[in-house]
């Protein structure tokens, strides 16, 4: 009976935590330096996939999102069998992600997105904003556009914009760099490794108006 309340253990508190992560908290690892200084290569973090049910997301807001058919191609080319593998590696975090991404929302549905000012800040709806999170030393872009967000999607940067594939590499793309709102996975809670920087983090100051 030890072995058989152990092992009824182990797969009940597998069957809990699956559905915490399918619905509630997920866990995702940052491999890129693309939302430094806020987040850093090497990081895990917890994502609320609650965070977005009881209010819209704004600008300003860190999002998690799936970048299949915007950031990365709808296919992998690797078969289903190469899918299951790569998930299975993604879920147990022996292996980055290769289609969830991490920005920060510029642009939301309506908005008139653009740079930059004569100041050489982006503007939105015609007025240049402050973005305090930038990565030190970044310009808000050195690649220029113009865009009006349709219904449904986001126009999304990273915060260190001189090392971040984003919404602006897509121009030219399916979709025009635009993530649909239906891909939000969620927002970052709290980093839990490395645990020098463990803690709940906070995405703000979020001075996108």
């Amino acid at each position: 009976m030890g072995w058989r309340s152990a092992l009824l253990g182990v797969v009940v508190a597998f069957v809990v935590w699956s559905l915490v992560r399918a619905f509630l908290v997920d866990v995702f690892y940052i491999p890129s330096g693309s939302m430094e200084p806020l987040l850093q290569p090497g990081d895990r973090i917890a994502v609320s996939r609650t965070a977005f049910a009881s209010r819209p997301i704004e600008r300003g807001d860190v999002v998690v999102f799936d970048g299949r058919g915007s950031f990365a191609p709808l296919d992998s080319g690797r078969g289903w069998i190469g899918d299951a593998l790569q998930g299975a590696g993604e879920w147990l975090g022996v292996v980055p992600n290769e289609t969830v991404f991490v920005k920060r929302v510029i642009g939301v549905a309506g908005d008139h997105v653009a740079c930059c000012s004569p100041d050489g800040r982006l503007t939105v709806n015609g007025k240049p904003i402050d973005e305090p999170y930038l990565f030190p030393g970044d310009a808000p872009s050195t690649m220029k556009f113009d865009v009006i967000v349709p219904a449904g999607r986001l126009w999304l940067l990273g915060d260190h914009r001189s090392d971040s594939m984003d919404s602006r590499a897509l121009l030219g793309a399916p979709g025009g760099g635009l993530v649909r709102t239906d891909r939000v996975i969620g927002e970052p809670i709290a980093i839990l490794w490395p645990l020098d920087r463990l803690g709940p983090m906070t995405t703000t100051p979020k001075e996108v108006r």
